[in-house]
């Protein structure tokens, strides 16, 4: 905006000051032409002289204006365009029309001027002289012309011939009114004229008679002066054919500007999504169906291309050589934008064939990127149902269980030790929970995944694509917010390994969604009673009931978990029937429970479910210090559980003395104690200071006959000691 601004203006103090050069250039004019008019003195030699002087400077600052009017004109024509329809273009066109008058004027008297001077001075010999120069100057511009050819084979090229022939017609037009004027004049020679001034240049015979010899000079004149108007005829004539092949030049290699121009375009636009394409390597396994599909869409959307590339083909072939060659720059140009589309569908055809197989190889229908789950000499192989099984190639041997499960069940061993089979089966849990990674997954998130493998139908059987698909998109979530914890081959296959053993102990291939389920919400990271709620939702029916069949089904598949780690006997057995007639005579014998039911027979802690609200108690004591001393190792701060006795003042035990059943002098294991997985309160510790004062007062056969139970007791089989608190 600002440059246009500052062309305008510039543009009116060129027309100001070419105007204030008109205005003193005729007045120049003026005097030179009354002087000519005025009586005896064109009959005075040196007057003639003088005057003739003053003509040619004239004539000089006329010639050295000839430009600066033209891109006057031209640039006010400009201007008026953009002005179209505004009074300021009104103004505009009335001052260039002004000027041009003037300047057309200027131009005749100048010209009038030179033909009374030279009229006074040998005329006809001068005319001679001009007719000849008028010659000489059509026969070079022809030859300029002629220079101009060929037709450029781009546009570049074209608009500067263009440029170029402007200029050429800009010069004939200059020369028209002195070609014009010197053919008037032979026009109007009388045949009487004197002809002194020719004898010499003509040497016509002495014996000729005077009228005679000014026939002959004037019927000489009149034929140069044919040949001026036959070559000035010619001359205009070839400029105008010249311009024709110039425009529709023009307009054909604009057409195929444009046309590569858009082509180009749409191909630069077609090669950014080119290059957006991440390699497939790099791709989430989830997405390769749906990049496939771009890739297809993407594909079916550049189709048009095709017709594109043949337009730009068929102008470029329309141009020849006997009419116009291609530059090497167009040849270029349609050449690359060829090898651009066919670069373009190759890539395109690379693209999909790489998506195929990559989806093939490593899509949901296969395990291949499993395999890095394990190192050598280990090898991750497909059994015919898709159940995978581990080779150790030094022992030859083959095993169910993932290399890395079989060391974290060797070291589950060294928890046997614990007396009490909750925490026992708790911490065992605990550390398989975070071998797996899933105390990173929170319960948002797991059905967030379950949702988007659309696993509604809870009686349904999963298989193994199923599950490692819904596996994998949980784990890439956790890879995503945990990076630096979370190895996604291992994590998808040691769960699997997992789930499989404990619902899928005969390798069929199949668990069933509830299953599934049930075994992942149990171990994610969320509130106790969220996942009661979650797992009652899934047994209940559209009304929000459950029926006993139902509530068997989730405890038989809960208590599969503890099952699996050889402890099911403490939590009353794999019969689930005692834990589902407890829960629905606590519901009053109703044939349905609700969810409120069930979770306040749940913050009871059945024993067959006790396993679960104690694992929560481990994870939260984990990092718990408590400012307390453990009475029997000194252990100071206790870390982990706090037992606080109920029956002595100050006495407390850290959880690897309670859990081994240490105790210390004075102390016995059935004496009441309470149990912190965090740091006590005030409250907290007024409150057990009042339950000590009052123990000291019960006797030794009162704790015997009232011991404290943590869940509803059944007796246990082939497991150690009750769980006291």
């Amino acid at each position: 905006m600002e440059a246009a601004l500052r062309m305008l203006q510039q543009f009116y103090l060129d027309l100001e000051k070419f105007l204030a050069w008109l205005t003193e250039a005729e007045t120049t004019a003026n005097v030179l032409q009354d002087a000519t008019h005025k009586e005896k003195v064109l009959e005075d030699a040196k007057v003639v002289r003088e005057l003739m002087k003053q003509w040619q400077d004239l004539q000089a600052e006329i010639d050295a204006h000839t430009d600066i009017f033209h891109n006057l004109d031209e640039n006010g024509q400009k201007i008026l365009r953009s002005l179209e329809g505004s009074d300021d273009a009104a103004l505009l066109q009335r001052q260039l029309d002004n000027m041009n008058f003037r300047w057309s004027e200027l131009r005749k008297k100048s010209l009038n001027i030179r033909s009374r001077l030279e009229a006074s001075t040998d005329q006809w010999k001068r005319l001679h002289l001009s007719l000849q120069e008028l010659l000489a100057w059509l026969q070079l511009k022809e030859d300029e012309l002629k220079q101009q050819a060929p037709i450029g084979g781009d546009l570049p090229t074209v608009q500067k011939q263009n440029d170029i022939h402007r200029t050429f017609k800009r010069e004939l037009k200059t020369k028209e009114p002195v070609i014009m004027s010197a053919l008037e004049t032979v026009r109007m020679l009388p045949a009487e004229q004197p002809v002194e001034g020719l004898e010499k240049l003509y040497q016509e015979p002495r014996e000729l008679s005077p009228e005679k010899r000014a026939q002959n000079v004037a019927k000489l004149l009149r034929r140069q002066a044919d040949e001026v108007k036959m070559e000035w005829d010619k001359l205009n004539l070839n400029s105008a054919d010249w311009q024709k092949k110039i425009d529709d030049a023009l307009e054909r290699l604009q057409g195929l500007q444009e046309a590569m121009d858009e082509l180009d375009l749409k191909l630069r636009q077609a090669e950014v999504f080119k290059g957006s394409w991440q390699p497939v390597g790099d791709l989430l396994i989830d997405s390769l169906q749906d990049h496939l599909e771009k890739v297809k869409v993407y594909r079916a959307e550049i189709v048009p291309l095709k017709e594109k590339v043949h337009h730009v083909n068929e102008l470029a072939h329309r141009f020849t050589p006997s009419d116009i060659q291609p530059s090497q720059y167009n040849l270029s140009c349609v050449e690359d934008l060829n090898t651009r589309w066919k670069v373009l569908q190759v890539a395109i055809d690379e693209r999909i064939r790489q998506l195929h197989e990559a989806h093939r190889d490593f899509g949901p229908t296969s395990q291949h990127f499993l395999t890095t789950s394990v190192q050598g000499p280990w090898e991750r192989a497909i059994s015919p149902n898709k159940v995978p099984y581990y080779i150790n190639h030094e022992t030859q041997t083959t095993c169910w269980d993932h290399p890395k499960m079989t060391e974290l069940y060797q070291s589950l061993a060294d928890l046997n030790n614990v007396r009490f089979s909750a925490y026992r089966t708790a911490m065992k849990l605990r550390r398989l929970q975070k071998a797996l990674c899933l105390d990173l997954l929170s319960l948002s998130a797991a059905c967030d995944a379950l949702d988007q493998h659309n696993l509604k139908q809870n009686d349904q059987p999963m298989d193994i694509l199923q599950i490692i698909n819904c596996l994998t998109t949980i784990y890439d979530r956790l890879e995503q917010e945990h990076n630096n914890l979370v190895n996604v081959p291992l994590c998808v296959d040691m769960c699997l390994n997992w789930l499989l053993n404990v619902y899928d102990t005969g390798r069929t291939g199949r668990i069933r969604v509830l299953s599934f389920k049930t075994g992942v919400v149990s171990l994610c990271k969320a509130h106790l009673e969220d996942k009661y709620r979650y797992l009652f939702k899934q047994v209940a029916s559209s009304t929000g009931f459950c029926d006993q069949r139902r509530l068997g089904l989730l405890l038989h598949d809960s208590i599969q978990i503890p099952r699996q780690l050889g402890e099911v006997a403490s939590f009353g057995g794999s019969n689930i029937e005692p834990s589902v007639r407890s829960c629905f005579q606590f519901a009053n014998n109703k044939p349905e429970i609700e969810a409120a039911l069930f979770l306040d027979w749940m913050r009871l802690e059945p024993q067959s479910m006790v396993w679960l609200p104690v694992l929560h108690r481990v994870a939260a004591a984990e990092t718990a210090k408590h400012q307390a001393k453990c009475n029997i190792c000194k252990e100071c701060p206790i870390i982990g559980f706090r037992y606080r006795s109920l029956k002595h003042f100050n006495y407390d035990i850290c959880q690897s003395c309670f859990f081994s059943g240490r105790v210390a002098k004075g102390h016995k294991m059935h004496y009441p104690m309470v149990e912190y997985c965090t740091p006590t309160t005030s409250g907290e510790d007024v409150r057990d200071f009042a339950k000590v004062l009052k123990n000291k007062f019960r006797t030794k056969r009162y704790f015997a006959k009232h011991p404290r139970m943590g869940y509803l007791p059944v007796q246990t089989v082939l497991e150690g000691d009750n769980m006291e608190t």
